[in-house]
């Protein structure tokens, strides 16, 4: 099937898209689904690590606050 073909198709055209037609949507759609997640779980991880960082940074001034007595 050409891409022309895919492209033209509008669900709310009234006919039922071919069985070929249909697996190349949802295949188009699994495709985007799994780049967004992708994405998303990436942002997240950098976030995490971002705030783990700053956490470390934040509890190793404090540690060093007490031992030098300054609390």
């Amino acid at each position: 099937m050409s891409e022309a073909e895919l492209n033209s198709y509008r669900f709310n055209s009234g006919k039922e898209p071919t069985d070929e037609m249909l697996a190349q949507i949802m295949h188009e759609v699994a495709q985007d689904a799994k780049k967004s997640n992708e994405e998303a779980v990436s942002r997240y991880l950098y976030d995490m690590c971002k705030e783990m960082k700053y956490d470390q940074e934040k509890w190793s001034d404090r540690i060093n606050e007490v031992k030098n007595g300054n609390y």
